[in-house]
């Protein structure tokens, strides 16, 4: 049976840890040439409005409220794609505005249960997965601790190692500091709310950051992800940007969600709601 169509007003692209905008560059043609209208977010802190980033200290909530201003520019529900550490506050917006969001949609993101810290996550695997820090191991700190930089090299080598060469070396020299208050991020999620919200994973098979095996812990402490797989590492909007827009288009209309008017964007939000599905939280051992 051919699922009821959604229309979503576009796309919100959420970067994740030491990111930027910047990051969706190789991918919003791909998204355009499918129909789909794609906006980007700067995440508070994260250096590119200095202005409004001078004395302030991220948090979860700062980032939720930056998220929910973003959703704003639309008329309509819309697709939230949440790439890396962005998925714990894409997943906190579900939570506070899941009649917003049509689909949630984690690129090798953190998809956590409610109470639970990514290095809580890292720290029950490492005993069995090797290298299960994943780029933490490279980190500088500055500021007693507070901040933390991925050097060009760990970027090439961790995050960027299957990109494009000179985009690479050009993403891993765009890489800004990153408040650990930003990074270590605990999401407070349910069923009735977050849990309504349909949700796709797709899983980098290659990944040298969040790797595979710890991703397939997330799928399963948070169930009920459509799940899907791209050949390559952390950052496959860089490394297969198409394949990544095909993959990620073909399954949103797989369940029947599809772009809407290009003229769905406007300055004002409106109140229209997602479909209903049934999914649940999972809860942290």
């Amino acid at each position: 049976m051919t699922p009821a169509r959604t229309p979503a007003a576009g796309m919100l692209l959420i970067h994740g840890a030491w990111q930027g905008s910047w990051a969706w560059d190789a991918w919003l043609p791909e998204l355009a040439a499918r129909g789909w209208r794609a906006r980007t977010v700067d995440l508070p802190g994260n250096g590119a409005n200095p202005a409004r980033d001078a004395g302030l200290e991220v948090s979860l909530q700062i980032y939720v409220d930056a998220l929910t201003e973003a959703l704003a520019a639309f008329d309509a529900p819309v697709v939230v794609v949440a790439h890396s550490g962005a998925g714990v506050p894409a997943s906190q917006l579900a939570e506070v505005l899941p009649e917003r969001i049509a689909c949630l949609v984690y690129v090798a993101g953190m998809m956590l249960p409610s109470g639970m810290g990514y290095a809580e996550l890292v720290d029950a695997s490492a005993a069995e997965v090797p290298n299960a820090g994943g780029i933490a191991p490279y980190l500088q700190w500055r500021d007693e601790g507070s901040s933390s930089v991925v050097p060009p090299e760990a970027a090439l080598e961790i995050f960027l190692h299957d990109c494009p060469p000179e985009a690479a070396r050009q993403a891993a020299a765009k890489l800004t500091p990153q408040q650990e208050s930003g990074r270590a991020l605990v999401t407070t999620l349910s069923a009735a709310r977050f849990g309504c919200v349909p949700r796709i994973y797709v899983e980098a098979l290659r990944d040298r950051s969040v790797l595979l095996p710890l991703q397939r812990k997330m799928q399963a402490l948070v169930p009920g992800a459509i799940v899907r797989s791209i050949d390559c590492g952390h950052v496959p909007q860089l490394a297969r940007p198409a394949e990544l827009a095909a993959l990620v288009c073909d399954t949103l209309g797989g369940i029947g969600i599809a772009p809407s008017s290009p003229a769905a964007c406007s300055a004002a939000p409106a109140s229209a709601a997602a479909s209903p599905h049934s999914f649940t939280t999972g809860t942290s051992s």
